[in-house]
């Protein structure tokens, strides 16, 4: 039928092309019947005299509307500076397109010239596809395109841990250079706590009487309790001070913003360690890798670093070459 057609780019979607109050009009519609049904109904009206609700408003949405929808939405997320930093990328590139018009082998196009990694490219695939959930939530889109890009899989990252010979000399190089900073590294790799959980601890959570720390804020969002050893109690209560309220925080933030940044005196103390590859998340790696060579079981390396999902801490049991060449030896005929 003349004036519906198949996109050739956006195949198995189909368009109609027609003329009304003396403008030339496309609209995308979907289904091949769908598209003729519409197109008959569109040129019935116009000989008609009729004017359709759909096209008394004329504007046409674009990316930028629902990027703005989203960053809204957001805006009190925990991670709302990343959305933002996505947010404005997008918007460079795509902001100015018809929302309606994207289409998944565009977006696909896009993602692989910008994204270096599939990790990266799954990140920005989401936030696209998070702009369309909320289109369609507040009635401005239809579809969304981005549930068609296929999800890239990516590889196992980095899971860089200590050995106790790496420990020992990183420990005595932070002791000389930043001794204030001590206890919050050996903390950190004595309880597994992510960065923002460590950092964001007021000294009302810390019972050091039932050797624990009471997590309000997480990255799953479900409240937890962190256990305590020995070493960690010890290094707890080196920061113990007169007159501290139950409010302060048990890690006082670096520079003027109150970020959670460590870089500042953590990689130079990697450095001079010898250490490279090693950034302060590697300490959870190290705790979780230290409990899997003590023979926790990945049921217990789950509850104690706090993973939502058993899988994510079969991941994080990796063990050491020399651990499993001593779990080996443990069925040689000499072993005892």
């Amino acid at each position: 039928m003349r004036g519906v057609y198949e996109h050739p780019i956006d195949s198995g979607i189909w368009w109609i092309n027609y003329y009304a109050g003396g403008k030339r009009h496309r609209e995308k519609v979907g289904r091949k019947s769908d598209a003729i049904k519409l197109y008959q109904t569109r040129k019935a009206d116009e000989a008609a005299g009729r004017k359709l609700p759909e096209l008394r408003n004329s504007k046409v949405l674009l990316l930028n509307e629902l990027i703005d929808d989203v960053l809204e939405f957001t805006a009190h997320h925990k991670d709302q500076r990343g959305y933002k930093s996505k947010g404005e990328i997008v918007r460079e590139a795509l902001g100015s397109r018809p929302a309606a018009e994207l289409t998944p082998q565009e977006l696909e196009r896009w993602l692989r010239a910008r994204c270096k990694t599939a990790a990266t490219a799954n990140r920005y695939k989401a936030f696209i596809s998070l702009c369309y959930r909320e289109g369609i939530r507040n009635g401005k889109v239809s579809i969304n395109p981005a549930r068609l890009v296929r999800q890239r899989k990516e590889g196992a990252g980095r899971l860089r841990f200590l050995t106790r010979e790496d420990f020992d000399r990183l420990h005595a190089v932070i002791s000389k250079r930043f001794p204030a900073h001590v206890a919050e590294f050996v903390v950190s790799v004595h309880t597994g706590m992510r960065l923002s959980e460590q950092y964001s601890c007021t000294w009302s959570q810390v019972h050091l009487d039932r050797k624990t720390i009471e997590l309000t804020k997480t990255k799953n969002g479900s409240a937890r309790s962190v256990h305590l050893n020995s070493d960690a109690i010890a290094a707890l209560e080196s920061l113990k001070r007169p007159r501290q309220h139950a409010s302060d925080p048990v890690f006082p933030r670096e520079g003027s913003k109150g970020r959670f940044d460590t870089r500042s005196w953590f990689q130079p103390c990697l450095e001079d360690a010898g250490l490279s590859e090693y950034v302060w998340h590697c300490n959870r790696h190290t705790f979780c890798s230290w409990l899997a060579m003590a023979g926790a079981s990945i049921k217990e390396i789950q509850e104690a670093a706090g993973h939502k999902t058993i899988t994510m801490s079969a991941r994080y049991s990796h063990l050491s070459p020399a651990h499993r060449l001593s779990v080996v030896e443990r069925i040689a005929s000499g072993a005892k």
